[in-house]
């Protein structure tokens, strides 16, 4: 069983060193274990201080494309190279690499097929009260958007099975944590939680570093996958409040033409037909969604036998290169 670790980065010449030193080149229930690095467009000498350091491949951009095409790229490369299982931990060393063996052992003994690294952020000293807070009422909005059981939904520190690789197939670019846990849902994948320690950070977070900047980030993105992946749950509760406030925009007239008096209410009368009529829009919008929606699930089950097909072929990964 082929284990591969990889490593998305942007700029990470000077903390990556430190990070390699932890990393493990045998792990139980492998027969091999390969490193990998996405150099996401840095402009110092990341590919060179990962290759000089022991990394196996790097895949790298020549221009920065976001985290989450990042990881993508990592996935798709490890993949096309034989990976049985893909560890994804980050530059900075903030994940203790010495978790690595349990992150990847409910996958070696078949009882999981995604393992997500938890942090326990409610206890971590670095963070501040607000920090931890908004991890917390973030993995809470996460797990009722994915359905998962997931305690730790914004950790990096996952490792993730052939079959569930695979079925990643990430649409944003911002971070790939939120919408690889609906894919993993959708896919039906069985997901456990590790605990995992946490080491000091050596540098400010580059997703936190404005924290109303990266809460709205997420806001919006969550909304984007909520569309994209659960539209009816967004567009349905949305248009029956627009029923709601209509008819009770219609009730003054509605009483008065009731007693026999229904002049003088004609704003009541617009407001509510506005109202309703755009209930019926969001409620079309919706279905539409729903129906994007599907044919989107039947390109993934495509999308996924072509890449099976891809891999059994042999297609080499792009723009990587290899240690000599």
């Amino acid at each position: 069983m082929k284990v591969f670790i990889q490593i998305p980065c942007l700029n990470e010449a000077e903390f990556l060193p430190a990070t390699l030193a932890e990393l493990p080149r045998e792990l139980p229930g492998a027969s091999e274990v390969k490193w990998l690095v996405i150099d996401d467009g840095s402009t110092d000498n990341t590919t060179e201080v990962a290759l000089a350091n022991g990394v196996d491949y790097v895949v790298r951009f020549t221009q920065n494309q976001g985290l989450a095409s990042a990881f993508q790229a990592g996935i798709d490369a490890a993949l096309k190279l034989g990976a049985d299982i893909v560890v994804n931990t980050d530059a900075d060393n903030q994940y203790d690499a010495s978790a690595i063996p349990a992150l990847i052992k409910p996958i070696v003994e078949g009882t999981a097929d995604v393992v997500v690294g938890d942090r326990d952020t409610s206890s971590v000293n670095e963070f501040s009260s607000l920090k931890r807070y908004l991890q917390g009422l973030g993995t809470s909005v996460v797990q009722r958007f994915s359905g998962t059981d997931v305690h730790d939904a914004t950790s990096g520190f996952r490792a993730f099975s052939r079959d569930a690789a695979l079925q990643i197939n990430l649409v944003t670019k911002f971070t790939y944590t939120i919408e690889s846990l609906i894919q993993v849902s959708d896919a039906s994948l069985a997901l456990t939680n590790v605990h995992v320690k946490r080491n000091d950070s050596v540098r400010p977070s580059r997703l936190f570093g404005s924290t109303w900047k990266y809460v709205r980030r997420n806001a919006w993105t969550m909304i984007r996958i909520y569309v994209q992946y659960r539209p009816m749950h967004l567009f349905l509760p949305l248009s029956l409040i627009l029923f709601l406030l209509g008819g009770i925009a219609w009730t003054p007239w509605i009483i008065a033409a009731a007693g026999g008096n229904d002049n003088g209410h004609l704003q009541s009368i617009i407001l509510g037909a506005v109202l309703v009529i755009s209930a019926v829009q969001v409620l079309l919008f919706g279905i539409i969604a729903d129906s994007i929606m599907s044919v989107r699930s039947l390109v993934t089950k495509t999308l996924h036998r072509v890449r099976d097909v891809e891999l059994s072929v042999g297609v080499p990964p792009k723009i990587f290169r290899e240690r000599k």
